[in-house]
Formats: C-alpha cells, structure tokens, sequence
C-alpha cells in the first residue's frame, strides 16, 4: 500500500469521469446519529480481498484451507479474527446457498497465521518457505466446535508482516454445510486432505481480517461481485474497491463486503452481513444487477424496478439509522437485454431521489462504465476490467474524498 506519499495522492486525484455523480448533499454532509462502539471498531479490515459467504461446502474431513491475504498496513499489530457460520448471500438460484442459510455444525482441529512471504509481481504467492508466525485459539483453545449460524472471534494474537507479504490464514475443518466464499481468482486459495495443497476456489474463511490499528474513516464496500472484483486481474487487486483504498493509503480502512451473485434482497433480510456493514462510518452500497438478472431468493425470476427500490431502501434505512453515511451507487450496464435492460433503467432512474429521500448521497456509477453512444452498452465489460475500476474509482475519489475526510473517527 501506499503509505506517507497516500493522502497527498488521495487529494489530487482529479482524473475521471466528470459526468459520473452529483455534488454531496447537504442532508449527509449533516452529522450522522451517534454510533454504538463495537469491537469492530477495534479491529478494522485489513485486506481489500472480500471476506464473507455467498456459496456452502458440501462436506469437509479434515480438510486444510488456506487463503493468502495482502494486507492494507504492514507492521506488527494486534489480530483477531471474525467468523460467521451463515450463508451472506444467495449463489445463483440458492441451490448452493443462499442468504440467510445457517451453516451446518463443524469443528476446527487447528488454525495458525503464516507470512506466506513476498506477494510476486503478478501477484502470486510463493508457495514455499512460509514461516509460522502464531497458532490461533478460540477462548484459550486450539480447537472449536461450531453451532449452526453462530458467531465468533478468535483470541487476540500479534503478529508482524513485512511489507507487501502475504498473511495466510490456515485452518483444518471438518462438517457439513459450510459457509464459504468464492474467491473468483482473486487472491491465491488451496486445500489439502493430507498431500499437497491444491487450488481451490471456494473456501471457508474468516468474513473479517480484524487488525487493531488506528485509522480515520471506515469504509464498508457493500455489494455484489462487481464490489467484489470478479474478472479483474487475477491476485492484482485492480477492482474498484481496492483502487480506492490504495489511493486512501493505510490511514483509512476499507473492508471489502462485496459478494459473487449477491442480490440487494439479501442484504436487505437482515442477518450478520448487514449488521458487519453497520459497524463502518462509510457504507458504500452498490447492488442492482443480480436483482435484475436473477431476482430474490426463492422467486420466480427478476426483481421488478419496485422490488429493488424497496429492498435498497431497506438497507439504506437501516445503515442510516445505525449512524453510518451512505453512498449509494446506481446498477452499472450489463449487456442485457431488452426486457432486464428496461428494469435497469427504470430502478435508476429512482436511485437518486432514494438517495435524497434518506440522507444518502448518490453516486452515478453507470455514467462511468457505460459507451456514451449507448448507455445500455459496458464499455468495460458487465464485470468492469481494470481500466473500468480505475475510472470508476477516480471518479468516485474526485467527487467524495472530501466527504471522506469530513466524517474521521479521530483516533
């Protein structure tokens, strides 16, 4: 990350989209409703890597998983680690999960953090050579046994990373049910049943890297698989979100809540992801296609234009009311067809008076990504590429970082 040339970059970021918001609203320039401490405010992500679930294991028998995290700040620092057992969000039509679902009973034989060594220039891991760096136990124990849709934290650990190195966090499992997240290519993710460790895309994890740092605002990213990164660059860490946070520099925290085929409907039920949200100064709430293209859970297709407003406000309303400040972002194109296509455009065309109805400020995320010949068209791809996120992200930058700065938690 960048670290004390960050903010002075984070200021003069003035290169983007100049059609691609509004100017801040007064209502949410006004103080926000006086937030509750929670130990979320101790321990802030410390990854832009998307922690959460959105599928299930069917079955794991001491199974190793492993997941390689790049960190937002380097150095020695506090950890503790935040686990749901409940599906976030629904995977295609549920069959796979979807939100809400608690996970079923499992147990943890072990778990233990490791520098997994220089993160390479394409983002790979080493994969040799990692250096045990602690054992974690839960309540003074090293092993654990899961309710069905409980939460929990591990035990405070220190632990110190050099620069640009990887954390892995490492744990062996057994159950059924589990919650998992698909990293889509992301960050590097294995298992092993007692061999060699093999790639893996879905694996259970920790929903937050908790690191007990000081910083200013705390940004929730709060999505679906375009907030999350899906076809990006694969271990580069070019997707919106993460562009964001490397501008912001380590002072900030931003956690990656964004979920591969994650619908507004799901975050909107309530539930664990929704209250993790709460816990950020800044939510920056961008859902809208999986609604269009897939519909709620347990539907019978897409969502009409209705539909998703009342579900986006829905979270909107609640995020204000815990005392957090809202960006809410409009659904970008998609290439879709005509019938979704006219979903999208009329849900739009609601989003900016959501906005000003609930104290929120808007930001027009389709004017970034979309060919100005044909707003229907994505000019990057229905999951923007990097070239797509760095516009997006410069733009939201110009446009919000005085916001940003204005609502600071003073350490």
């Amino acid at each position: 990350m960048k670290k004390s040339c960050a903010l002075l970059l984070g200021v003069l970021v003035f290169a983007g989209c100049s059609g691609c918001g509004q100017t801040a609203s007064s209502q949410a320039e006004s103080a926000a409703p006086a937030r509750q401490p929670t130990k979320f405010d101790q321990y802030v992500s410390n990854t832009v890597i998307a922690t959460g679930n959105n599928k299930c294991i069917d079955e794991a028998d001491s199974v190793t998983y492993r997941g390689y995290f790049p960190l937002e700040a380097y150095g020695t620092f506090d950890y503790s680690f935040y686990f749901s057992n409940t599906v976030d969000s629904t995977w295609d039509g549920g069959r796979l999960g979807y939100g809400g679902q608690p996970g079923g009973a499992y147990s943890i034989a072990g778990a233990a953090v490791y520098d997994g060594g220089q993160i390479q220039p394409d983002g790979s891991a080493l994969m040799t050579g990692e250096v045990l760096l602690a054992e974690i136990t839960f309540d003074g124990s090293k092993s654990r046994q899961v309710a069905p849709g409980e939460t929990f934290w591990s035990d405070p650990v220190s632990l110190t990373l050099p620069e640009d190195h990887y954390l892995i966090w490492e744990w062996t499992i057994t159950g059924k049910e589990i919650p998992c997240i698909c990293m889509s290519g992301l960050t590097p993710a294995f298992y092993s049943t007692g061999g060699q460790f093999i790639y893996a895309n879905e694996v259970p994890m920790p929903v937050l890297i908790g690191c007990d740092r000081k910083v200013g605002t705390k940004i929730a990213a709060f999505g679906d698989s375009i907030t999350q990164g899906c076809q990006t660059t694969a271990n580069g860490r070019k997707f919106w979100a993460a562009q964001i946070a490397d501008s912001l520099g380590e002072n900030y925290a931003l956690w990656n809540l964004g979920l591969g085929y994650a619908r507004a409907s799901d975050a909107a039920r309530g539930g664990d992801w929704l209250e993790r949200a709460k816990a950020y100064e800044m939510v920056l709430v961008a859902f809208g296609t999986n609604d269009i293209i897939s519909g709620r859970y347990g539907g019978t297709g897409a969502d009409s234009p209705e539909q998703i407003e009342a579900s986006v406000r829905s979270i909107v309303s609640a995020l204000r009311e815990a005392g957090c400040r809202v960006v809410l972002f409009n659904a970008p194109p998609f290439d879709l067809k005509p019938e979704a296509e006219a979903i999208r455009t009329a849900y739009n065309a609601a989003v900016p008076k959501i906005a000003e109805e609930l104290g929120a400020e808007y930001f027009d995320f389709a004017a970034c990504l979309a060919d100005p010949a044909d707003p229907a068209k994505a000019l990057y791809g229905g999951h923007p590429n990097d070239t797509g996120c760095a516009k997006a992200a410069d733009a939201f930058l110009n446009q919000y970082r005085t916001l940003i700065d204005s609502t600071i938690q003073k350490p």
